[in-house]
């Protein structure tokens, strides 16, 4: 078949989406009058950040030797957080491109993408990018390639996604080397969903690889085998990038099939299209674990069935997050949300705000707990009287300069993180670590970026769930607990969590006409405290002299009013507060 189905994977930052711009441009796919920068980053959120957020496809049409091939790219993300997408991305393919950035040689995801799709069989290309850089090491690189993957020196290509130096080869390496699909149409349709959006008109749009057969004509029924639910085919069509139509899609195609399908939750990614539910579901993809969960409630609680719609329509599109309802005393009704990771909770909430237009405000970021054997994602159910816990504790692979190899040891030292094993890789190591994941999501990232001067890279998996001396800290405002603030946090660690959070709420909540307590506390016992001065009227103003008892009673008047007042006021944190609070 004149059809090759592949993949470009790396390290985040490395090229992938402006190699895909010279692929695009170079097989006239886009006019060069309508070429934009990272043209597949179709997100807002994906051009404001820079960063790809959601996997690609698009077809791409290329002759070589008088033989007119079909190509079908798909353009995959690079942070450790979408993963999940890139894994997607390769059970749909037969080949991937392998990139590396010459000025940065391999780094954690690339390790880490580069082995996912050695796992499936794929045929790799490996490809050194930005050659045209002043700073390019272009042997060094090279060097890491062969040693990592045993690459020979000369199937390496070397290419310029900028300049589009090299990229004529790698069209051809791409033909020549990935083999292409098995072509099985007179076998019943079966195709594996890697994708899906919802459309207002044509229901859910799932995004297909075909793996047998064809699909039938217009109106057809097809099958969900995973769900049980009916479909129709109302169109099908390619990427180009723009949803193109066409007259059906057949074995080896990858393209779109407009379902009629009203409910969401009826279409799941990793399930199989059929014409019958006779046929076998195709394997699917390994169901992901949240391991960062986030309450998320409506500002405006008359907005909460908004919300809870934009929830069901946003999973078709992520099917790495999850959520269920959930009830505060301070925040109302809301959701319980679980994610990969700090980077994927932060690009969700961005997402809802933007395309969802529903204002949201989160809860701090918590981990799921082993409590006395049962599973725990919110702080505020914790039992006072538990008695063992357990928390996740993950496997780190973090790529560094040698250089900064003691700042990093440093640093995941303080965040609790045990040494097991250091490799070299030319001037970079990988240090391998096993570290609570508590300790990841609060700014463990960011910290290492600084630390390493923004060289450092990591990737990380879930090992397993071990004893912890963990213990539940409460905040209260007045004497009222704060059940969104609570938190589960290391023993040793609690004193100082406490004291840095009512510093800030004592900065963050209003005045009132009275005193107001703050405290953070472990059960009933209060480990810090801070309280906020009230207005105060000069009562004494209107004296104009005479005995100090005069001044006294008026005083003593004040305090009085003052004491009722506290008893019977309440304080209200205002959402402002929330933000800033829960944003630190």
């Amino acid at each position: 078949m004149n059809i090759r189905n592949f993949s470009i994977i790396a390290h985040v930052d490395h090229g992938k989406s402006t190699l895909a711009d010279r692929l695009l441009e170079i097989t006239g796919t886009i006019a060069k009058e309508k070429m934009q920068p990272q043209l597949l980053d179709s997100l807002a959120l994906e051009r404001e950040r820079g960063i790809t957020i959601k996997l690609a496809p698009v077809r791409l049409n290329y002759t070589l030797h008088t033989i007119p091939y079909t190509l079908n790219l798909i353009d995959t993300p690079g942070h450790v957080d979408f993963s999940y997408e890139v894994s997607r991305a390769l059970a749909a393919v037969e080949g991937a491109v392998l990139l590396v950035d010459a000025t940065k040689g391999i780094q954690a995801q690339t390790l880490a993408h580069g082995l996912a799709a050695l796992e499936q069989n794929l045929t790799l290309i490996p490809v050194i990018n930005k050659i045209d850089m002043p700073n390019a090491d272009i042997e060094g690189t090279k060097k890491q390639l062969i040693d990592t993957y045993g690459f020979s020196e000369e199937e390496i290509l070397l290419v310029s996604g900028k300049t589009g130096q090299g990229v004529d080869k790698l069209l051809e390496e791409i033909v020549i080397k990935i083999p292409g699909p098995k072509q099985e149409i007179e076998k019943p349709l079966r195709a594996l969903i890697f994708d899906s959006f919802f459309d207002s008109f044509k229901g859910v749009i799932a995004q297909v690889r075909i793996v047998e057969g064809q699909t039938p004509k217009d109106q057809s029924q097809i099958t969900f085998l995973g769900t049980k639910s009916y479909g129709h085919v109302l169109e099908t069509g390619f990427f180009a990038p723009q949803l193109t139509l066409n007259n059906g899609l057949k074995s080896g195609d990858i393209g779109y099939i407009a379902t009629g399908i009203k409910e969401p939750d009826l279409v799941r990614v990793g399930d199989t299209i059929s014409t019958s539910f006779e046929a076998d579901q195709l394997p699917g993809y390994k169901l992901v674990k949240p391991m960062v969960f986030v309450g998320l409630f409506p500002i405006d609680s008359a907005d909460y069935f908004d919300l809870k719609e934009a929830l069901s329509k946003f999973r078709l599109n992520d099917p790495a997050f999850s959520y269920i309802p959930e009830q505060s005393q301070a925040l109302g009704s809301g959701f319980r949300c679980g994610f990969l990771g700090l980077l994927h909770a932060e690009v969700v909430q961005e997402r809802l705000t933007t395309e969802f237009n529903v204002n949201l405000l989160a809860t701090a970021p918590s981990v799921e707990y082993l409590v006395n054997g049962e599973k725990l994602d919110n702080p505020s159910e914790l039992d006072p009287a538990f008695k063992d816990i357990k928390e996740p504790w993950v496997t780190l692979k973090i790529f560094v300069p040698q250089t900064y190899i003691g700042p990093v040891m440093e640093l995941v030292q303080d965040k609790r993180g045990k040494f097991i094993n250091m490799q070299h890789f030319g001037i970079q190591v990988e240090m391998s670590y096993e570290m609570p994941l508590a300790e990841m999501v609060t700014n463990f990232y960011d910290k290492l970026k600084s630390v390493s001067s923004g060289f450092a890279s990591l990737d990380w998996e879930f090992l397993e769930f071990r004893e912890a001396d963990c213990v539940r800290v409460d905040f209260l405002v007045g004497g009222e607990k704060v059940d969104a603030l609570s938190t589960i946090v290391f023993k040793q660690k609690a004193e100082g969590l406490g004291r840095r959070m009512v510093e800030k709420l004592k900065e963050v909540l209003p005045r009132q006409n009275f005193v107001v307590a703050i405290q953070a506390a472990i059960g009933g016992t209060i480990i810090a405290r801070e309280s906020i001065s009230p207005f105060r009227k000069d009562v004494t103003a209107k004296l104009y002299g005479g005995d100090v008892t005069r001044k006294n009673k008026l005083l003593d008047k004040q305090k009085k009013g003052k004491k009722k007042m506290k008893m019977v006021g309440k304080i209200e944190i205002p959402q402002e507060a929330f933000l800033s609070i829960l944003k630190s």
